[in-house]
This record gives structure tokens, C-alpha cells and sequence, in this order.
């Protein structure tokens, strides 16, 4: 499957590696499909969410993680069908970050959820985090 992007140009892309979004991110409701796309290094910090459906559209996401931030989300009974969760553990948390200036502004109340077996994500808006301190 061929992609024209406004930021990685033309790119060929597995179909399978595909990640749909059932019910679009707010505001952009013509992409349901997206691929995540990272810098070619070991450890990314910045990962992209590059929708397959409009070219202008793409995302900066980061690991929670990298902030300190650790989050215990509880999904109802409907999201997990609509994740199509059966593993807890196949579901990965990533936060949006908008540039501003030099740095990375992160989004943390509204993380991205993706299931990485069945390739669906949705957006869990409302979300709070708690704040990991590591050597305490």
C-alpha cells in the first residue's frame, strides 16, 4: 500500500501494520486509519502517528514513561470489545505532544491507547496520571 505523506513523502506500508481508530480522534473525523512510524534508532523517544486516510494529518506521540508518568486506566466493559482486548498487556499507553518553541508540550489527559495485536486505538479522554519517581 502506497502512502503520500506531507512529512515522510511516498512510502510504502504494510497494510497489516495498519492501526484503526473506530471512533476518530475529535476533529479529525475523516482519519480512521493511521501508521505509527518511529525514528530509525534504538530507544525512539518521539513516535508518529501518520494518518493513512488524510496526508496532512500526523501525530507526535511519546512513551509516557519518559516523562515519569504512569498511568492505571480503567477500561469499561465496552471499550475493552471495542479494543478488541483479550491480553491487558498488548495495550500500550502513548501521549500526544504538540511542539511549542523548542519544546515538546505534552497532552497527558487524553491518552492514546493502542492494542498492538489487534491494531485498534481510541483516544481515553479524562485520564490522570500518577507520577513514577525512580531511586525513592
Amino acid at each position: 500500500m502506497h502512502l503520500q505523506s506531507t512529512r515522510f513523502g511516498e512510502i510504502e506500508i504494510d497494510p497489516e501494520s495498519v492501526i484503526t481508530f473506530p471512533e476518530p480522534l475529535p476533529g479529525f473525523e475523516q482519519s480512521h486509519r493511521y501508521k505509527l512510524f518511529h525514528e530509525d534508532k534504538q530507544n525512539p523517544i518521539v513516535l508518529w502517528l501518520q494518518s493513512v486516510d488524510e496526508p496532512d494529518v500526523v501525530f507526535s506521540l511519546i512513551d509516557p514513561a519518559t516523562l515519569g508518568l504512569h498511568y492505571e486506566i480503567m477500561l469499561s466493559d465496552e471499550e475493552c470489545v471495542r479494543l478488541g482486548v483479550s491480553n491487558p498487556s498488548s495495550v500500550v499507553v502513548l501521549l500526544m505532544v504538540a511542539k511549542d518553541g523548542d519544546r515538546l508540550d505534552p497532552k497527558p489527559y487524553a491518552p492514546i491507547l493502542i492494542n498492538v495485536e489487534s491494531r485498534i486505538g481510541m483516544q481515553k479522554p479524562g485520564v490522570r496520571a500518577s507520577i513514577v519517581f525512580s531511586n525513592v
